[in-house]
């Protein structure tokens, strides 16, 4: 019994990794060779030549490297007897012609690419989407923002470079302190997109499981130290820290080379640059980071973003950052209802990076 569970585990593993037989599968593209022969020569006007590119194509998404050689030299046979079968290609127009052999070939290299492809990766073609779906969901239920108390109101959009599905940058937080103590980590990884999707999945869930099981100031000594042990080519990452008293609206900011948080005051209806001190994520042991305080009251206002939405070719960062207040003082009024995805659209529409918006409003 024992060693029928471990036998169908390990079926069970090989067939999500892709080495699971393809018997099957080979068998039914075989049948469909002489299937598309036999079409060919009785029916050349319903049936062309170039059909031979149907199995082909299945079989680089269905069959293994080594099984899909053996559909090609099935498919290179057909078309040798196809063109014995259907005469000169000058006869008639249903033949086998030059241009019907370079189609056919062409769409066999592709097909044995993507074979390839997926052995590499080791995913089978029918769970390869719903794996990134399924890390696609994972990001997005790690950058959720737990509920706040009444008097708070916040507001977070995430939008990754060329319209991907997977970004750099990412949010974790958590209510600490029994709930009266909001903690927020906003973290851009180095690279975009696809490029530092992974590593941002790897990162989110560590640094969840980091945060509220340490003390606030042991957040980010711990977080460089996890980066510094990846030992990756693209190992560093800036991020900010937020730890926000919800009874009093006292917070503190700690930073790893991340931008400024901004802070409206209602009162004077200004924003205020919060810089806190640290250096990157994973560049060298023993960093420090030292924190700066701040106090949300009654209608301020603070937002915390990645560099997307400021910097520019050409354009220096604090001019986006100008850009960037100056769109969200029209939402003052409206309460920030929905402001993050806005500002987003507003100020970087179109830029080709990550970009991460989180606001955090004590409401009046």
């Amino acid at each position: 019994m024992h060693r029928a569970r471990i036998a169908l585990r390990k079926s069970g593993v090989d067939y999500f990794r892709g080495d699971g037989s393809d018997r099957l599968a080979l068998a039914g593209l075989l049948l469909t060779v002489p299937a598309i022969t036999w079409g060919t020569i009785a029916a050349p006007v319903w049936c062309s030549p170039v059909a031979l590119v149907l199995p082909i194509v299945a079989g680089g998404l269905l069959l293994r490297p080594a099984s899909l050689l053996g559909l090609y030299a099935g498919a290179a046979a057909a078309l040798i007897v196809e063109s014995i079968a259907l005469g000169p290609y000058t006869d008639g127009p249903a033949r086998v012609t030059p241009g019907t052999v370079l189609v056919v070939a062409a769409c066999g290299m592709f097909g044995l690419l993507i074979a390839q492809f997926r052995a590499r990766v080791g995913v089978p073609w029918r769970r390869g989407g719903t794996m990134l779906f399924d890390l696609r969901e994972r990001i997005r239920v790690q950058s959720a923002l737990p509920r706040l108390p009444k008097g708070w109101h916040q507001e977070m959009a995430l939008r990754p470079a060329g319209g991907q599905s997977f970004s750099g940058d990412f949010v974790v937080a958590a209510r600490t302190n029994g709930g009266r103590t909001l903690e927020v980590v906003l973290t851009d990884v180095s690279g975009k997109g696809m490029d530092a999707g992974s590593r941002a999945l790897l990162l989110s869930g560590a640094f969840g499981g980091l945060l509220g099981s340490l003390p606030p100031h042991g957040f980010l000594p711990a977080a460089n130290g996890y980066l510094l042990r990846q030992d990756w080519d693209e190992g560093f990452a800036t991020s900010i820290h937020l730890v926000l008293d919800l009874d009093s609206g006292d917070y503190e900011l700690l930073s790893a080379g991340h931008l400024p948080a901004l802070q409206l005051h209602a009162g004077s209806g200004r924003w205020e640059e919060m810089a806190a001190e640290g250096p990157l994520l994973g560049v060298y042991d023993a960093a420090q980071f030292d924190p700066v305080k701040g106090s949300l009251r009654p209608g301020d206002v603070l937002m915390l973003f990645t560099d997307g939405l400021v910097e520019a070719s050409g354009r220096d960062i604090s001019e986006g950052i100008d850009r960037l207040t100056g769109e969200a003082d029209r939402y003052v009024a409206a309460g920030f209802e929905g402001a993050a995805w806005h500002l987003i659209e507003a100020v970087a529409k179109d830029v080709n990076d990550d970009r991460a918006l989180l606001l955090l409003c004590r409401q009046a």
